[in-house]
């Protein structure tokens, strides 16, 4: 599934409410100073945020939250991932999500009475997989336990004059200057599975709990190695009935859904909420008397919302 959202703050934060909150002196000379330049901290803030991306969840399939003072997106995030189980007689589940997501905090570089703003990009990339069985309770719901695996990447691009940071010998700013940070995850999910099919709807619902520890790696900069959990509760929902309409030979198909995220560990509150609900509306082409390999194809709008955010989203997804 893929989907594009932007999330607008209420508030004015542009990801965390202490990216000016700290001054660390610079080693090289005491006059010089960067406002906001406890790097570890950010890269312990990114990385939890990296747990956001840790399972396929469609609150969190794309967020871009915005800075209150200027409406520019400091944070953007967009996931695509998916799962299923290969067959009833072999019924091995597999998953996996690949996730982007951009933060761009802005330092404050001081020389004497003068400040220079100091502009960072660190990009995200992850992947995570995850391997698990069904254990059917009844026909229509199964007991289902997931391993899951990650691997990411947050990557420091500084653009800045050498004439701002040429005297700035703090260790936390090498990693501002093309650094690095490498980071994997370990862990497990358990999840409950209803498939409900019926000749005139079918009903889907998945609960789940999700816990992956996430630790960093061969990171360029040894200022910024760090640790963060992803403990995650959620409940997905849809409905799907014919329209009366009919296309590809097959009728076409209203979904809805609904779907909420509760967030503990490190992802509690780093973006500012705990918890997102996400409430969608779509249309489902059946396309399976075709020799194809897709099966059904779904385009989705939904509206997501939290403590102080909210947005609306547009999703496609399929099935095979």
């Amino acid at each position: 599934m893929v989907s594009f959202s932007r999330l607008n703050s209420v508030t004015a934060f542009m990801l965390l409410a202490l990216i000016a909150t700290e001054t660390a002196q610079a080693q090289a000379s005491p006059d010089r100073a960067v406002v906001g330049a406890n790097v570890k901290r950010y890269a312990d803030a990114v990385l939890a945020i990296m747990s956001y991306t840790a399972v396929p969840d469609v609150t969190t399939s794309s967020l871009s939250i915005n800075s209150g003072a200027t409406g520019d997106p400091g944070f953007r995030q967009t996931q695509l991932g998916g799962g299923f189980t290969l067959s009833k007689s072999f019924p091995l589940y597999l998953e996996g999500t690949v996730a982007y997501s951009r933060y761009d905090p802005t330092f404050v570089a001081t020389e004497g009475g003068q400040e220079r703003p100091v502009p960072t990009k660190w990009n995200t990339a992850s992947t995570t997989v995850g391997v698990g069985w069904d254990f059917p309770i009844t026909d229509e719901l199964r007991f289902r336990p997931i391993l899951n695996g990650m691997i990411g990447r947050v990557a420091s691009d500084l653009r800045v004059a050498q004439t701002v940071v040429n005297h700035v010998a703090n260790a936390n700013l090498q990693f501002l200057e093309d650094g690095a940070l490498n980071a994997y995850g370990l862990g497990g999910s358990l999840m409950l599975d209803l498939e409900h099919y019926r000749e005139h709807y079918e009903i889907d619902l998945e609960l789940r709990a999700t816990d992956i520890y996430l630790r960093s790696f061969g990171s360029s900069s040894e200022a910024v190695q760090g640790s963060a959990t992803a403990q995650q509760f959620s409940l997905w929902a849809r409905w799907r009935a014919p329209t009366g309409l009919s296309a590809l030979d097959r009728p076409v198909r209203y979904v809805l859904e609904t779907a909420y995220s509760h967030y503990f560990g490190d992802s509690a509150g780093v973006l500012g909420f705990n918890d997102l609900t996400s409430l969608g509306v779509g249309l489902e082409l059946d396309s399976g008397r075709y020799p194809v390999i897709i099966t059904r194809t779904r385009a989705m709008v939904r509206y997501v919302f939290g403590h102080n955010v909210h947005g609306v989203a547009f999703g496609f997804a399929v099935s095979f």
